[in-house]
């Protein structure tokens, strides 16, 4: 009897072993489908690093950032101060994208560096304004007034077309507004006198320290440096400017799913109601290219 009741013993011991190790293998099982599932789930999710300016580009990008998510996008915001290092650094890889400058900066960045990129994608407009601590109108500025803006060639094209617009200056009719320089003032009834030896970061401390007599600074340097473009601008450029700002990419890239929804999230209703409220008119979204 004793002797049956122990190979009963053992034998429903053995039982319970093998149940065990069928458990055991079953929950390492649903462990390992749960870590490819995870596996999975980090494979469809895609991980975008975009240069920006401070403001507004990475505020509006911090913006989309939940959107983005929802649609499986990471977004990773790399933010600069300056206007050469971004499209280094998305020459070089080091970038997906970059989000700062606009069409006329980018075509001569590309024809001075070569570099091989494209617009994938307006987002808005960053009106130029003009500033002054010693006057409160263009027609207040005196004969010889000294105007103040960067050394951003780029930028002077549309700066003197803003000044020719205000009635300012005129220049020659043969040359390209958006490529115009100062040498190519034809008439300049008030004798203005043009620096533009400064770079753009630096027009707002100069503002502030009141030198020239005005001072043209582009907007998102204005914004973060305290100033509000509408309120405190002597005259502001029209929401007409052809300068909008792009999401610039290396060539080939434009077509991504990544970048497309990129630019989806950032002409979304959602976006562009928020770059309106967040900076009432000194940013201005755009629906196109």
């Amino acid at each position: 009897m004793k002797k049956w009741f122990s190979l009963i013993f053992i034998f429903s011991f053995a039982l319970v072993l093998a149940a065990c190790g069928t458990a055991n293998n079953e929950n390492e099982g649903a462990e390992g489908n749960g870590d490819a599932n995870n596996d999975a789930a980090e494979e469809e999710t895609t991980t975008l690093v975009v240069g920006a300016s401070n403001v507004p580009h990475a505020v509006i990008l911090e913006k989309a950032k939940p959107l983005l998510e929802a649609k499986g996008i990471e977004l990773q915001i790399e933010e600069y101060t300056d206007y050469i290092f971004p499209n280094q650094d998305l020459d070089n890889e080091t970038l997906d994208a970059n989000y700062f400058q606009h069409i006329p900066y980018l075509e001569a960045q590309i024809a001075e560096h070569g570099y091989d990129f494209v617009n994938a994608g307006g987002i808005h407009i960053e009106p130029i304004g003009v500033y002054s601590k010693k006057y409160d109108s263009l027609e207040d500025l005196p004969d010889g007034a000294v105007i103040i803006m960067s050394n951003s060639i780029p930028d002077h094209g549309r700066i003197l077309t803003m000044l020719e617009n205000e009635g300012l200056i005129k220049l020659d009719e043969n040359v390209e507004k958006t490529a115009a320089e100062v040498k190519d003032i034809v008439e300049n009834p008030k004798n203005l006198q043009f620096e533009y030896d400064y770079e753009a970061a630096l027009l707002p401390q100069l503002y502030e320290e009141g030198e020239g007599d005005a001072i043209l600074i582009n907007s998102n340097y204005a914004i973060d440096n305290g100033l509000n473009p509408v309120e405190d601008a002597i005259a502001l450029e029209n929401s007409e400017s052809p300068y909008v700002n792009v999401i610039a990419v290396r060539s080939g890239d434009e077509d991504s799913e990544a970048i497309q929804t990129l630019i989806e999230v950032l002409r979304s209703e959602e976006i562009q109601n928020f770059i309106l409220e967040e900076y009432g008119g000194a940013v201005v979204p755009v629906s196109g290219e």
